[in-house]
């Protein structure tokens, strides 16, 4: 292990914090952009649903600049320009300057989602061990501290740049700095393993992996989206305990995985898989049941739990299924990030509205419960056929993106 492979790390570790801070200060805040620019509750979805539709955009495009730009100078550029689409939402005051920031903000967040993960996935495999779940729970970690200097914004009455701009002004020269460390993959090793498996990306192979990316966001967005919702209208829960079950959600998902790795490294990729699928489907049954408030607080717990490891070990398999082409896997996987997004929260509250929120709970419980049929594709390729654990594979010679 190089002290190149523990900066790249270390400087990964926080572009994922500072992502997850950035994102959950654009989304907790809402309602406040919202009134801001006198969006119509009619307008809103659309404003909602341009950012990720442009993110799916984004991360295509990725896939088609890696081929000629390193990831890590992607990643490098994306990240400030999504800080400052950030500060952009904050500063406007006119419906087209939303749209314009909005549009910056889900064009660069596609091509960082990806080019982070396609690093994390390059990483992993030259650490020859599980480390693809720290870098998520970092973003967790990000997400946590935006939220929660949203919550300080609103509670002090702040205006929307008052509240971004600090933050931005903090972590924006921080990233940059970071960015020296980045690690890419060694282009000549991932030449020769591209030549010699003669590999490229096969879309049939990877659909298992896409399906269950996008039943895991159905999941994460349903808890987003619905969980205040669900617990005062359908649970009976005051409206200040209705906002602690996504609290309760990130943090149970921080610590689902931070020792998600160990789980990993013991048990197998498959292993760990199959046990958060279940879990997750375990908490969604909770949830559905629940007789009040604080039962259904413990079935969004479980979701945390569950649900937490199974985007990281997607693109973690996606790297492994394609060795040689695993940052055009990353790419393509990354837009069903999206895809989930998208259909997860307009699915649940149209069968709430049309049928209940109760049943309503039960259809993605059942989408992450076909996780279990797709567990096989998690497995490595060396092991796809024999035992589940994941073997160290010979590390790639780990390249800095400032030239070390």
């Amino acid at each position: 292990m190089t002290d190149v492979l523990r900066r790249g790390r270390a400087s990964l570790a926080l572009s994922f914090f500072a992502q997850g801070a950035t994102f959950a200060l654009l989304v907790t805040r809402i309602p406040a952009i919202q009134d801001r620019y006198g969006v119509s509750d009619a307008l809103l979805p659309a404003f909602l649903a341009a950012v990720p539709i442009l993110a799916g955009v984004g991360s295509v495009t990725t896939e088609q600049l890696v081929k000629r730009i390193r990831p890590s100078v992607l990643l490098r550029w994306l990240q400030p320009v999504v800080m400052l689409a950030l500060v952009g939402v904050g500063s406007g005051d006119q419906l087209a300057e939303l749209g314009i920031a909005l549009a910056a903000f889900g064009l660069a967040v596609g091509g960082l989602d990806a080019s982070m993960n396609m690093l994390g996935v390059s990483l992993q495999r030259s650490y020859g061990r599980s480390i693809m779940l720290s870098f998520h729970a970092a973003f967790s970690l990000g997400g946590i501290v935006g939220a929660s200097l949203a919550w300080v914004g609103a509670h002090w009455h702040l205006t929307l740049w008052v509240s971004y701009l600090p933050v931005v002004a903090v972590l924006l020269p921080v990233v940059l700095i970071g960015s020296r460390w980045y690690v890419d993959a060694d282009p000549v090793a991932v030449l020769a393993e591209e030549r010699s498996q003669g590999q490229s990306v096969v879309f049939k192979l990877l659909l298992p992996l896409c399906l269950v990316m996008t039943f895991a966001y159905i999941g994460d967005s349903t808890v987003s989206n619905w969980s205040a919702k669900y617990l005062k209208d359908v649970l009976g829960s005051s409206e200040q305990l209705s906002t602690v079950p996504y609290n309760v959600y990130m943090v149970t998902t921080l610590v689902g995985r931070s020792l998600g790795d160990l789980g990993v490294r013991r048990f197998g990729a498959v292993a760990v898989v199959r046990v958060g699928a279940v879990v997750a489907a375990g908490g969604f049954a909770v949830v559905a049941v629940a007789p009040g408030p604080w039962v259904g607080m413990l079935g969004f717990t479980l979701l945390g739990l569950g649900l937490c490891v199974l985007v990281p070990q997607t693109f973690a398999a996606a790297g492994r299924l394609f060795p040689g082409a695993s940052d055009a896997a990353v790419a393509r996987l990354n837009v069903f990030n999206y895809v989930g997004f998208l259909i997860g929260s307009p699915l649940v509250g149209a069968l709430g509205d049309a049928w209940s929120y109760r049943w309503a709970m039960l259809v993605p419980m059942v989408l992450v419960l076909v996780t279990l049929v797709y567990a096989r594709s998690f497995a490595p390729a060396s092991d796809r056929y024999g035992g589940e654990h994941e073997r160290p594979r010979t590390a790639d010679v780990g390249r800095g993106s400032n030239g070390l």
